[in-house]
């Protein structure tokens, strides 16, 4: 006689467990990488996403795509994580952390169909993640900070690799200058959010302009405003909390904190009793046409390092993208002020820890031997990707990478414009080495936490059943509130 199976999950709840859960989630993860893989590199490809309401975005952005993507599945969320985390941590890279989780746990692929235990694998890459580390420290290149002219050489460098496989790469040398001369502006802290960003359609892109100091969009509105001065030099700025005129909150909302943390006066709420001590100052201030608008510029504030980018060009969604774009390379700029060291880009950090990971696998027994073998050989998507999509005979080139590498080549990557390999050092490709260190360590993180999950337990929405909620006490025919 059977005896009565116990049910301990409510009635309709779905649970898959074992290999076959693992399987399907690696497989949800390599069509979340299918959706990013192309946008990698300098020849990478953008996506045209477009939202329920209508909106298009256009962008190379992998954190981007993948935020506009909505990805429903609970595995393959993991990878949209690690792309914003990677995004917030070092604003550059969220591709290709994207890209090496997936292909980690595709290589990771047979070894679970054949039942080796998750915890085996995840040891071993946990150890092949810490060499890798280690090996990158150990070959980076330090930045000599003493020589500012040589550091802002080597910033340039940064942003025009970080900008090169985005949109507005035809203008990459333009707008390096201009991102290293907006975080040269900040003081040593760096904030992020001192660098303000406005768009003005219109234009070329090379009319987009730096302004050393704040820069917002008001026109003044009052009788004879005509015949005013459009220019002041070491203007007395006074910060008042009160309308002077009729207009929406918003706008002066914005006006007063960007000229109050600028200017460094203190903020009145009465007009009564102006003196000198409460008045900000500012070297310059003037009144400019941008496009169709016009723009009050506050030039040289003694209280504050900030600065203000004017961004210039045709469409609305082009626009955007170069904000992001520009967003990466200031992130990436900051960075290597921060860790002054750097690595050569274009895949040829990745072949380089390959060879090492794949020859320190040689000297270990077992199946860690095969795990970290895996890891090496998943590290080749980086250039294999790149070759992809600038339309290159990827093995070929491949070939080659690892017989420079055996060799000792340890800057020798793709070559995107001679369909080669080059000395991507010596060919100015340069990346923080934080950005690699981050994409690692978090693709690694994020492949071993996928291959912990072995059963996903659905809830069917326990609203449909539920007791209704309690009517609320109302006071009944909408009437007011007795005033106490």
């Amino acid at each position: 006689m059977m005896p009565t199976p116990v049910i301990l999950l409510k009635e309709g709840t779905d649970s898959s467990q074992g290999i076959p859960q693992l399987i399907s989630n690696i497989n949800a993860c390599q069509v979340v990488a299918e959706a990013v893989r192309t946008t990698l590199g300098p020849r990478g490809m953008d996506k045209l996403v477009v939202d329920n309401r209508g909106k298009a975005t256009i962008s190379n952005d992998g954190a981007t795509i993948l935020k506009l993507l909505d990805v429903v599945h609970p595995a393959a969320k993991t990878l949209v994580d690690i792309a914003r985390s990677q995004d917030a941590e070092v604003g550059d890279g969220t591709t290709s952390v994207t890209l090496l989780a997936a292909e980690f746990l595709k290589q990771l692929k047979p070894y679970v169909e054949e039942g080796l235990h998750p915890q085996t694998i995840i040891r071993a890459f946990r150890i092949a993640t810490q060499l890798a580390v280690k090996k990158i420290i150990e070959i980076a290149v330090t930045i000599k900070k003493d020589d500012k002219q040589e550091q802002r050489r080597l910033l340039e460098k940064c942003a025009a690799t970080a900008l090169n496989s985005k949109l507005i790469a035809g203008q990459k040398e333009f707008f390096s200058k201009m991102v290293v001369d907006a975080v040269m502006m900040l003081d040593d802290l760096l904030p992020l959010k001192m660098i303000g960003v406005k768009k003005v359609q219109g234009g070329a892109l090379e009319d987009s302009q730096l302004v050393a100091g704040v820069a917002f969009k008001k026109t003044f509105s009052y009788a004879g405003f005509e015949m005013q001065p459009k220019r002041y030099v070491n203007p007395k700025i006074a910060l008042l909390n009160i309308e002077l005129e009729l207009k929406a909150e918003k706008d002066n909302a914005e006006v007063r904190v960007n000229s109050v943390e600028a200017c460094g006066g203190s903020i009145q709420t009465s007009v009564g009793a102006l003196t000198d001590d409460v008045l900000g100052q500012c070297e310059l201030f003037e009144e400019v046409q941008v496009g169709g608008e016009r723009y009050n510029f506050f030039k040289g504030c003694p209280k504050a390092k900030t600065c203000t980018i004017i961004l210039r060009g045709g469409a609305e969604q082009f626009m955007e993208e170069t904000d992001r774009s520009l967003h990466d390379a200031i992130m990436i700029v900051r960075r290597a002020i921060k860790n002054d060291s750097i690595v050569a880009g274009g895949g040829a950090i990745e072949m380089e820890l390959s060879k090492y990971l794949r020859d320190y696998s040689r000297t270990i027994p077992g199946k860690q031997q095969l795990l970290i073998g895996a890891y090496a050989k998943a590290l080749e998507i980086i250039p294999r990707q790149l070759c992809d999509n600038a339309g290159f005979d990827a093995t070929n080139i491949l070939n080659k990478l690892r017989a420079k590498h055996a060799q000792g080549g340890i800057w020798y990557g793709v070559d995107v414009n001679n369909e080669d390999i080059s000395d991507n050092f010596q060919g100015c490709v340069w990346e923080p080495s934080v950005v690699r260190i981050n994409a690692l360590t978090a693709a690694s993180e994020a492949a071993c936490l996928i291959l912990s999950v072995d059963e996903t337990i659905k809830n069917p929405r326990s609203t449909a059943d539920g007791p209704a909620a309690p009517a609320g006490r109302g006071r009944g025919r909408g009437r007011p509130p007795h005033a106490h």
